[in-house]
């Protein structure tokens, strides 16, 4: 299994070789003549739109992040314990 990033590499190379492969016409289509400017602008497009799609995932997520209530309370917990235990090192804290 390869990583991630080797993956994301692998397909931007991909793109970037059939883009400029199109862009230069090594590869000759009725396409290129007509919309020269648009397959010039592509890779553009393409990062405003992950960029779109990255902003809409993070703000669905944090919209539906869920609380932890019981991690709070342990956590809580353990800062009590780490205070009694320092107290009884001879740390002494302000209360805040």
């Amino acid at each position: 299994m390869i990583p991630k990033l080797f993956q994301w590499l692998i397909g931007v190379s991909l793109f970037l070789s059939i883009w400029l492969a199109v862009l230069l016409e090594y590869v000759k289509l009725d396409i290129v003549d007509r919309n020269k400017f648009t397959i010039l602008l592509l890779p553009l497009y393409l990062i405003i739109a992950f960029g779109c799609y990255s902003v809409a995932v993070i703000g669905y997520r944090v919209a539906t992040f869920n609380n932890c209530d019981e991690a709070a309370d342990e956590l809580k917990q353990q800062i009590k314990e780490a205070r009694a235990d320092l107290s009884t090192k001879g740390l002494k804290f302000k209360d805040s």
